[in-house]
Parts: structure tokens; C-alpha cells; sequence
């Protein structure tokens, strides 16, 4: 080992430099030896640029740094205490990291070929005697690094390949999902356009500008007509303009010039039917600027523009509907002084029949008046339903009467009502007018005449097992008129729909009656074939409730129920309805006071004079208290005391308490009796 130590001491012989390459891999070599001074004489040797010299005193120190660093080129002294070479050197060939390192063995004894053909066994690659030629170690290392080097370029160049490859096939990946989802959207788009009532074109900005070069088929889904039909003559598109919109489409056409334009108009299909076209065009322009083409748009605004239609429609009722709910209440109060004060008249005429005559005739046009209000009320929607229990022998015939005045000769009426029917509880005047809408419309179906034939019949219905049968009386209008196609028939409870011409109907009284028979608890049902006339049924549920007897006692001329001198409070703000319910109330026999408004009433409640036994009292009135937060404190305050209101419009806000009953104006004695006297009999 000393004679290692003076060779390296002596130095070496002048070598050319070698310059190393720009990023070339620094190599490191590891010198394993026991004496300090050798592996200082090695490190000398081979310091040169990129050759890192990593040394180890000890056998265990040189696997620790095996296993943390991977080198080039291990120099292992053969000589050293506790672990020599040839076990050190087997030790790094079994682990699979570094088994390919190459191994030179440093020795100054051992030269036989026992102890050389054991060092190979244990890995080693070469041997070098000491003293050592630093020429001959240097140049075996410069050998051993530019192996190492290579094998390490072509690693690092490997790895780039695959790190190549793999952002290659990441982008072709990313790619191929570009284009999935690019063409994804184009199928989505083209199934939304197809979908679509829009059809998109191009056109020339000079004098054909209207010869469309539609570039989707949803132009012959629109029109009819297949997108080469609009290129066989310039003016194939003007010529079937609506007349009315001829002009100004035009106008405004040769008005846009250059800048975009919206149009709407109404176009002739290729069926003869119209349909309003949405078109909207704009100017294309190049690279430059300057003008190219016109792209434009065809949507098909038909629906929307009937839907709008409607609307206007709709809101005119609406219109209608609040200035009769207006006028109602003013219109029935002075009807309920009207009708009061003629039966107070007719009381006093005794024997003279023509004076009762010219009174009961003016009492039936009263009668009518207030009927008209009614029905107004009912067709604009702004009446609740004022249900109640109703013997059809006795009201289906009377509204038949009133029908055959309304249809004319030219229709037969036929009615099929048995003795027995059962009662149902609706509206009145709502069953009558779902009763005169259906004989209308079959009078509409019938232009040269016909036959109509109503019919009323119980209908006992069976149910599922384990459910109670229901019982139910049909309603049954059938007509011989031209009856309907299945296609019309899907829609005729629809809201606004009708066969009808313009202005002769407002597609409202099929849904009404609709409307009418659900909240009845019932329902409508209608059959129709073409040519075959049309039968609707009109289905209501029976009722187990008692009879209020009023249209009975009414209808049989029983006189009116009179009190027995009970106390009754009228509220009513105006003095004429007041007076005239007052007289009326006294003619029947009741004591009667007086109040205009709901502070007053409960004024007169407190004073604890005479004892009242009902407040009889109207719903709209100034102040603070309406008729029914009057009703509410009366209850409150005195629970035994009985309440009836009555007002001229019953609107839909109108929220009564349970127990309070409510009168309609007008009003007759024959009604405010009756109601009085079962409200008397419960309190």
C-alpha cells in the first residue's frame, strides 16, 4: 500500500486535458480502501470535470453508499481488515441496482492466478497491481466513465422517447376527445335546429335577394315546400306574402339596406294554410369589411302568435270581468229595491187583477235583469259558486222552455225526464248556463236544422271491490248535427279552442262547463263521430243533503214563512235597500232595527235594549267593518244570535266563516223567509 502511496506521491505523468462536453453526466467513482493516503493519492489521479470521486474507508461504508448513489466505476482494495474485497464485491453484484457496476480491484499483493480467477469470480471486471501507473488506472477509468456515459445517454435518450410518445399519444388522445366532443355538439345542434320550427338560409345582396338558398330541411317541415322550391323563380317567396302584408314587408326590406332587419308576416304554405313567420336577416361581411351576403332566420311564430291572441283575448274578459264585478253590487242593490218594492206593491193591490197583472209582469222583468247580472257574472268567472240542493224535474224543464225561444223552429226539442230523479247539489244559475251553451252549440251544428234531445236520468255506478258504489244523475244533450273528428274532439275542453269562424265564438263554453261539473264533484264527457251528431254528458253526483225548499215553496205558491214579533237587525248602508227590507221584514211579522254601518250594529248590540235575535246584514259597506268582519265580531260577542248576509256580487275574495249563510241580491220575500226562519229555527 506505501508503494501506492509513493508512486501517486511522484504524480503522474503529463496527460493531454480532456475537455468535457457540455451536459455531459457527471460520473461518479467510488475508491474503497482502508488507507486514508491511498484514497487521497486516487482522488488526485482522477480529478478531472464531470468525474465525481466518492471514497470509503471500510467495506460496510461502501455498501451504505452503493445503496444511496449509483456510479460509474468501483476501485476496491483487496486487503482490508474485517470485510476484504471479495466479500465486499459479491455483496454489491447480488443487488440487482448495482450488479452491473464495473469493479476494479486495487492490490499490492495476491498476483497469483488463484487469487486474480477469485476476483473475477466475485465480479471483478479488471485488476491493477500496485504501485499503480496512473497513466494505465486512468486510462482503464476514462474506458470504464465513457461506457458508462453512453449506457447512460442512451437511458436518458430512451426515457425521452417514451416521455415523447407518451405526450404524443396524450395529445392524439386529447384530440380524438376534441374532435368527439366537437362533433357531439354539431349532432346536438343539428338535432335542436331539426327540432326547431327554425330554418336558417343565405342570400344575395343584389336584386334576388329573396331567391332563399335554405341550408336546413326544417324549411319543408315549416312550409311544405322543399328548399329548392324557393330557388325555381325570383319572386316564388312575395307571391305567396299575405296581401295585407305585402307592402309593408317589402317597405321595409328595401328600407334595411345593409343592416340587419326583423320582419313578421304571414306566409302561404304549400297546404293553402298560413303561418306567421318570424324573419329575421343580417349582412354578412368579409375579411374587409364590405358586404357579402345576408344570413337570415325563419322561425315560425304561428303558436306564440295565437297564444298572444288568446291573451288579448283573455284579458279583454278579464276587462269585462272586473267592470261587471263593478257595477254588480250598484246594479243589484237598486234591483233589490226594485223587486222589494213591487212585492210590497202586490201585497197591498188585493182584488185588482189588472194592477196585479202590470205588477207581476213588472216583477219578471226584474227578474230577468237580475238573471242577466248573474250570468254576466258567471261567464266573466267573477261569481262563486252559490251550490245548492236542486230538483231537476223542476229546473231542467224551465231552462228547456227558455231554450226553445233561443233556438229557434228550424230545431226540434225532445226532453226525457223520468218522475223520479234524484237531487243534486250545484249552482242553479251555473247548471242553467252549462245547459244553454251546450243546446247553442248544438243549434251551430245544425244549420239547416235538426233534432236536440235532453234527456235526464239516474245513473247508480259500481265501484271497485272494497269501495262504496257511487250514485250519480246524467245530463245527457244529444244533437243530429255534423258531429266532430277525433282530432278535433282531443281538444274541445281546451281553453280559447273552437271550429267556430271568427267573432262567432270565444272557445271558452266547453271549458266552463268543464270547470262547472269539476267543482260540482262531477264530470263531462262527449262523443262524436262525423255526420253522426255529437251527445255530451253532463254527470253530477247525488246528494243526501235536505232540501232548502225555497224554489219548491216558491214554485207551489206557499206564502212565506212570517216571524213571531223577533227581533231583527238590518245593516245595510244604503237607505233605499234598507228601507225596503225593513218593510219587508215588518210585513213579515218581525221587529225590526235599524243600522248603516258595522260600528253602528255593534253599538246597538251593547246598548242592551231589546233583545236581537238575528243581524241581517250587507257584505260591502264604508268603514272599518265589512258585513263579514261584523259577522265574525256578532259571533264573537254574542255566539247565540244568528247571522244572514247579503250582497249584490258575491266576489271570489269573499272568505265567509263556517255557519255564516249569505243571501244574493235580489232577493225575493219568498228567499229572505225561508232563509230567515231556518237560521231562527237553529239559533
Amino acid at each position: 500500500m506505501n508503494d501506492f502511496f509513493a508512486s501517486a506521491v511522484a504524480g503522474p505523468p503529463e496527460l493531454p486535458a480532456r475537455v468535457e462536453p457540455r451536459g455531459t453526466v457527471t460520473a461518479k467513482i467510488l475508491a474503497v480502501d482502508d488507507d486514508p493516503r491511498n484514497l487521497l493519492a486516487v482522488r488526485e489521479m482522477l480529478a478531472s470535470p464531470g468525474i465525481e470521486v466518492v471514497t470509503a474507508a471500510s467495506g460496510p461504508e461502501a455498501l451504505r453508499l452503493v445503496l444511496r448513489d449509483d456510479f460509474a466505476v468501483i476501485l476496491l482494495d483487496v486487503q482490508m481488515p474485517g470485510m476484504d474485497g471479495y466479500e465486499v464485491a459479491g455483496l454489491i453484484r447480488n443487488r440487482p441496482r448495482s450488479s452491473r457496476v464495473p469493479i476494479i480491484f486495487l492490490t499490492a499483493f495476491n498476483k497469483d492466478d488463484v487469487h486474480v480467477f477469485r476476483g473475477y469470480s466475485a465480479g471483478a471486471v479488471d485488476y491493477v497491481f500496485k504501485p499503480i501507473e496512473p497513466l494505465i488506472l486512468k486510462s482503464k477509468i476514462d474506458v470504464l466513465v465513457d461506457l458508462y456515459r453512453k449506457t447512460e445517454e442512451i437511458r436518458r435518450q430512451g426515457e425521452e422517447e417514451r416521455r415523447l410518445l407518451l405526450e404524443n399519444l396524450r395529445v392524439r388522445g386529447e384530440k380524438l376527445k376534441a374532435e368527439q366532443a366537437l362533433r357531439r355538439r354539431d349532432e346536438h345542434q343539428t338535432l335542436v335546429l331539426g327540432a326547431l320550427p327554425i330554418a336558417l338560409y343565405t342570400a344575395s345582396l343584389e336584386e334576388d335577394h329573396r331567391r332563399l338558398h335554405f341550408t336546413n330541411d326544417s324549411i319543408s317541415r315549416i312550409t311544405g315546400f322543399a328548399p329548392e322550391d324557393f330557388l325555381r323563380s325570383l319572386d316564388f317567396w312575395e307571391t305567396r306574402l299575405h296581401p295585407d302584408d305585402h307592402d309593408r314587408v317589402i317597405g321595409a326590406l328595401d328600407m334595411a339596406g345593409q343592416d340587419a332587419v326583423t320582419l313578421d308576416y304571414r306566409w302561404r304554405c304549400a297546404d293553402d294554410s298560413e303561418r306567421t313567420i318570424l324573419d329575421h336577416l343580417v349582412v354578412i361581411r368579409d375579411d374587409d369589411g364590405r358586404p357579402r351576403e345576408y344570413f337570415g332566420m325563419w322561425l315560425d311564430n304561428t303558436d306564440r302568435r295565437q297564444l298572444e291572441q288568446q291573451l288579448l283575448h283573455a284579458s279583454k274578459l278579464e276587462a269585462i270581468g272586473r267592470l261587471t264585478g263593478g257595477i254588480a253590487h250598484d246594479f243589484n242593490n237598486m234591483l233589490a229595491v226594485v223587486m222589494g218594492s213591487i212585492e210590497l206593491l202586490q201585497r197591498s193591490l188585493g182584488d185588482n187583477k189588472s194592477a196585479q197583472r202590470r205588477a207581476d209582469m213588472a216583477m219578471e222583468g226584474a227578474r230577468r235583469c237580475a238573471d242577466l247580472t248573474n250570468r254576466l257574472l258567471t261567464f266573466s268567472r267573477r261569481q262563486s259558486l252559490q251550490s245548492s240542493v236542486t230538483d231537476l224535474r223542476i229546473l231542467v224543464p224551465a231552462i228547456v222552455e227558455l231554450i226553445r225561444r233561443t233556438l229557434g223552429e228550424r230545431i226540434e226539442i225532445d226532453l226525457d225526464i223520468p218522475e223520479a230523479v234524484w237531487p243534486v247539489f250545484v249552482d242553479r244559475s251555473q247548471f242553467e248556463t252549462a245547459l244553454i251553451n251546450l243546446a247553442v252549440n248544438a243549434r251551430d251544428a245544425m244549420p239547416t236544422g235538426g233534432r236536440l234531445t235532453i234527456a235526464v236520468r239516474n245513473r247508480p255506478e259500481t265501484a271497485p271491490e272494497g269501495e262504496e258504489a257511487s250514485e250519480m244523475v246524467e245530463v245527457s244533450v244529444a244533437d243530429t248535427g255534423e258531429g266532430m273528428a277525433p282530432e278535433v274532439l282531443e281538444h274541445v275542453f281546451e281553453p280559447f279552442f273552437t271550429t267556430k269562424e271568427s267573432g262567432k265564438g270565444t272557445g271558452l263554453g266547453l271549458s266552463m262547463i268543464y270547470g262547472f261539473a269539476q267543482q260540482s264533484g262531477g264530470r263531462i264527457t262527449i262523443e262524436s263521430q262525423p255526420g253522426e251528431g255529437t251527445t255530451v254528458r253532463l254527470v253530477l253526483p247525488r246528494t243526501d243533503r235536505a232540501f232548502d225548499g225555497v224554489a219548491e215553496v216558491a214554485a207551489a205558491g206557499v206564502p212565506p214563512p212570517e216571524g213571531n214579533g223577533e227581533t231583527i237587525l238590518v245593516v245595510e248602508d244604503d237607505p233605499d235597500v234598507r228601507q225596503v227590507a225593513v218593510s219587508t221584514l215588518t210585513n213579515l211579522g218581525y221587529t225590526v232595527r235599524e243600522a248603516a254601518n258595522g260600528d253602528e250594529a255593534l253599538t246597538k248590540l251593547r246598548d242592551g235594549g231589546t233583545v236581537v235575535r238575528l243581524v241581517f246584514s250587507d257584505v260591502t259597506m264604508p268603514g272599518p267593518l265589512t258585513g263579514v268582519d261584523l259577522a265574525r265580531e256578532v259571533r264573537r260577542l254574542q255566539p247565540d244570535i244568528g247571522v244572514l248576509l247579503t250582497t249584490g256580487y258575491v266576489g271570489e275574495d269573499v272568505r265567509l266563516d263556517e255557519g255564516v249563510e249569505i243571501l244574493p241580491k235580489p232577493y225575493q220575500t219568498q228567499d229572505l223567509a225561508q232563509k230567515l226562519r231556518g237560521l231562527l229555527r237553529s239559533a
